[in-house]
Parts: C-alpha cells; sequence; structure tokens
C-alpha cells in the first residue's frame, strides 16, 4: 500500500511541473502587458499569478519530500512536508495580497487615471483560456492519483481562470469612459488572494495541530460497529500526515473472547477502514466489555 502511494505522488508531480511552468509564462506576460499598457487590474492578477507559481513549486516540494521514507527522527514518514510547504506558501500570498491591495487603492484614489491599453484584455482573455485547460488535467491528474495537494491547487487554478476572465471584461469595460473599472477589479483580486492565503493557513494549521474532522471519526465508528463482535467503540482518535490516514480506537467485546479472535478481529477492523476509507494504518485495542464494571 505504501508502495502505490508513493507512486501516486510521483505522477501527481507532473501536474505541478505543468502548473509552474504554465504561471510562470503567464504571471511574466501579464506583468510585461500591465506594464505597458498601465493596467493596475492585470499587474495586479500577474502577481495573483506569481504567487500561484510559488505555490506551485510548494506544491512539488512537498510531494517529492513525501515520498521520502520513515528514518529515526521520522517514523511516520515525511508525509507533513507537504503540508508545511503549503503554510509557507500562505505567508507569501498574504504578504503578496497586501502588496497589491495598497497599490489598487493608491491607483483608484489617484485621480488622474486612463482607460488601460486593449491589448492587456486581449492577455486576459488568452490567460483565462490557457489556465482553465490546466485546471481540467490537473484536476483529472488528481483524481487518479488522489492528490489532496494537487487536488487544491487545481482548484485555485479554475478561480484563477476566472479571475482572468474577469480581468479582462473589466479592463474592456474600462475603455468605455469606465478606467475606474480596472482599479475595482485590481482591489477584488487582491481580496481574493488574501481569502485563499488565509484559507491555506488555516487548512494547514489544522493538520499540522494534529486537527480532524469529527465526521469521518463518526462514519469510522459506525462502520467498525457493523462487526457484529464489536460491542462497543470506547474511543476512537484520528490524525493526517499529508493525506495519509492514521486511527487509533479502542473497542470492547466479549470478555470470553480468546487471544486468537481478538487479533483476527483487529485485523478485520483494519482492512475494513482500510477498504472503505482508504486508512493507512489503524491501531486497534481490545478490551473487554465489562472492565469498567469491575
Amino acid at each position: 500500500m505504501i508502495n502505490d502511494r508513493y507512486e501516486e505522488l510521483k505522477h501527481a508531480e507532473r501536474g505541478a511541473l505543468l502548473s509552474i511552468v504554465t504561471y510562470l509564462f503567464i504571471a511574466t506576460l501579464k506583468l510585461i502587458v500591465a506594464n505597458y499598457s498601465g493596467s493596475s487590474a492585470l499587474r495586479a492578477d500577474g502577481l495573483n499569478n506569481t504567487t500561484d507559481t510559488i505555490a506551485s513549486i510548494a506544491v512539488l516540494i512537498g510531494l517529492r519530500l513525501a515520498r521520502r521514507p520513515p528514518d529515526d527522527n521520522h517514523p511516520y514518514g515525511h508525509w507533513k512536508a507537504e503540508t508545511v510547504a503549503s503554510m509557507v506558501t500562505s505567508f507569501i500570498m498574504l504578504a503578496v495580497g497586501l502588496e497589491v491591495l495598497i497599490s489598487a487603492v493608491q491607483h483608484f484614489l489617484n485621480p488622474e487615471r486612463t482607460s488601460p491599453d486593449l491589448i492587456a484584455g486581449y492577455v486576459g482573455l488568452f490567460s483565462s483560456v490557457v489556465l482553465m485547460s490546466v485546471y481540467l488535467y490537473n484536476n483529472k491528474l488528481a483524481r487518479k492519483q488522489k492528490s489532496q495537494a494537487l487536488k487544491a491547487a487545481s482548484k485555485d487554478t479554475f478561480n484563477d481562470s476566472l479571475i482572468s476572465l474577469s480581468t479582462a471584461m473589466a479592463i474592456f469595460a474600462s475603455n468605455f469612459n469606465m478606467a475606474w473599472l480596472d482599479s475595482i477589479m485590481a482591489i477584488f483580486v487582491s481580496l481574493i488572494i488574501l481569502k485563499t492565503a488565509i484559507e491555506i493557513f488555516r487548512g494547514s494549521a489544522f493538520e499540522l495541530s494534529d486537527g480532524f474532522n469529527e465526521d469521518s471519526l463518526i462514519k469510522f465508528q459506525q462502520t467498525i460497529l457493523t462487526l457484529h463482535e464489536v460491542l462497543e467503540v470506547e474511543s476512537i482518535k484520528g490524525r493526517t500526515y499529508g493525506t495519509i490516514i492514521y486511527v487509533e480506537v479502542i473497542i470492547k467485546t466479549n470478555p470470553e473472547m480468546t487471544v486468537k479472535r481478538s487479533h483476527e478481529l483487529t485485523e478485520q477492523v483494519e482492512n475494513l477502514l482500510a477498504a472503505d476509507f482508504g486508512v493507512f494504518d489503524t491501531k486497534v485495542h481490545v478490551e473487554p466489555s465489562d472492565l469498567n464494571d469491575n
């Protein structure tokens, strides 16, 4: 199972590499054209794609580090490297988002504004089509390789495609005596960058602090109780290392059950959670049902 997961992560790297190349090209193109055309919206969008380039690099580094085998200092492996990289990315995105917001507000308050050149709008449309194509490829790859990081990155790419389309529309509209729309769009893009940064930080912090979805634990417990020899689930805990799930559970059984049968039952629990939910490792402790009464 662990070797299969290593292979899935290796294949997922293709999507991260594609994102890096695409974002690097799109960001460079937008910033050059924004400087020429005077579009603050396209500049903001270009800086947004610059943070996406960094985020994609972080995803790639995380995927590669996560494939490193366990060692003396990391007995559970290096799966959380991907999460650490995501948190670093959130800080970078936060800084860029604030810079874009301040610049956009200053540009909006400047009374001497002119409409940007239409070439900026065409660049926005072109970028939207390219990013949508990357989204479709990476989303399909993420589902196939079961990569949560790549799936999240593909969703960000989808949003970036819509942002580029909106930026293009704002630039075209600003040429009809509505130059202020360009600045408004730049502010809107900066807020999206900040929102994304906060969401990535919250998700990363939750995982790094060993947070686990309560609804998932309830589902695990209900599934374990389908085994008729399990009389009660005393406690159940879960934690994640990247996309790898570890579960610890205490079950109560008939006190007359043999040690051999207890061992077989623990294996049934492990196999059940692995098959139904993809749990990588389950530690099962068996106690007699009347332990507290005694």
